[in-house]
């Protein structure tokens, strides 16, 4: 990304629907809806809004949400690849769009039926020809099926190397279940759970549990971005994009990255890292909140390993020790699996100061997108 960048774009919306596990509705009216509740959030109407951004994932189209919505013409609209891997990147692509006045009000957006529809977790049952189809065909016919079996891989071989046991990953879920306990738009509100109910868990596939998974969920989210300067105008507190980055690693693969050097690591996060630390000028110690991308548990442990929290196999300690505030509102785990749009919401929630889970004085926050995947990340601060 350009140095020039931060500041010079903020988050001013945050609409969704509700979490459920059947929505009853298409993903084109979740999307409205989201896209809906942002705009009246940030106090602007649909004539306002310019521009558009989505994942390549998204069914519904950036121009048919748009006239569902009432907005008018687009100078700008675009999609990002990857999966969950996309969420900051789509708030990245909009904050360029409005720092080079390409579009002066960009509405990034997704919205499926993850849980009542097509199922991520169910894995690979069809695939369409194509370069990402055959790299798979390394892994499939040994029966590396879905996603929880290819992140088990890298989990086991963590676990292996730092010499510990799959109550390392509890940690995470027993943190995120605590907050989303308390998060009242959260499918587990009012539902934590202990490391022992952790490790009494059903293997998924050794040795990750059903609760180191995230959920599967219907729903929608939406953001707003515009400027700094326009910003200051409306209803909120903005939420600066202080910096905003996107990375893949070295032979990178999706989610089945095995032929790297090093299985104990997210290489992809860590491009992300470096790039938000220089181009912010912070450091993780700066850092007052951290949402990170929460589909499998340890992939939590190696983005703080990979953003410089703590050394190499040292994550659950600091977990445990809540030495960082960690998602906030629960969540994939505990509140909902948005594909990461979510976190992007909390963060803005705990700069505004109207978390439900508000960390006092918070006034720097780092979001992650999805691992194991070319991803993005921001870092998210206050005005002035």
């Amino acid at each position: 990304m350009r140095d020039d960048l931060g500041g010079r774009a903020a988050i001013v919306g945050i609409g969704a629907t509700e979490f459920s596990k059947d929505s009853g509705r298409s993903e084109l009216k979740l999307a409205v809806e989201a896209v809906r509740a942002a705009l009246d959030d940030a106090g602007l109407a649909p004539a306002d809004v310019d521009g558009m951004v989505t994942f390549t994932m998204d069914t519904s189209p950036e121009i048919t949400v748009a006239q569902a919505v009432g907005v008018g013409e687009l100078s700008f609209f675009s999609r990002v690849h990857y999966g969950g891997g996309a969420a900051c990147a789509t708030v990245q692509q909009a904050a360029l769009a409005v720092a080079t006045g390409v579009a002066e009000v960009v509405v990034c957006y997704r919205a499926f039926n993850e849980r009542s529809g097509r199922r991520f977790g169910s894995g690979v049952q069809r695939r369409e020809p194509s370069a990402e189809g055959a790299a798979l065909g390394w892994v499939l016919p040994f029966g590396l099926l879905t996603p929880a079996s290819w992140v088990a891989m890298a989990a086991q071989r963590y676990l292996h190397t730092y010499g510990l046991t799959p109550d390392a990953f509890g940690q995470v879920a027993v943190v995120d279940r605590k907050y989303a306990a308390t998060n009242p738009a959260a499918y587990f509100h009012g539902k934590p759970i202990t490391l022992a109910d952790h490790a009494a868990s059903r293997w998924i596939v050794e040795p990750l549990r059903l609760l180191d998974c995230c959920q599967e969920t219907d729903g929608g989210q939406a953001i707003v971005v515009t400027s700094v300067e326009r910003a200051r105008g409306l209803p909120h507190p903005p939420a600066v994009i202080t910096a905003a980055a996107q990375g893949a690693g070295r032979a990178q693969e999706q989610m089945t990255s095995f032929y790297r050097d090093d299985l104990c690591g997210l290489p992809e996060m860590s491009v992300v890292a470096r790039q938000l630390w220089r181009t912010s000028g912070l450091a993780p110690a700066d850092m007052d909140v951290g949402i990170l991308y929460d589909h499998f548990t340890p992939f939590v442990l190696m983005q703080l390993e990979e953003f410089g929290f703590c050394g190499p196999g040292e994550a659950a300690g600091f977990v445990a020790e809540e030495r960082l505030p960690l998602n906030t509102h629960g969540g994939q785990l505990g509140e909902a699996y948005l594909h990461g749009m979510n976190g992007v919401a909390e963060a803005v929630r705990q700069i505004r100061g109207t978390s439900v889970n508000q960390i006092p004085g918070a006034a720097r926050t780092l979001v992650t997108a999805g691992t194991g995947v070319p991803t993005s990340g921001l870092i998210l601060g206050s005005d002035g």
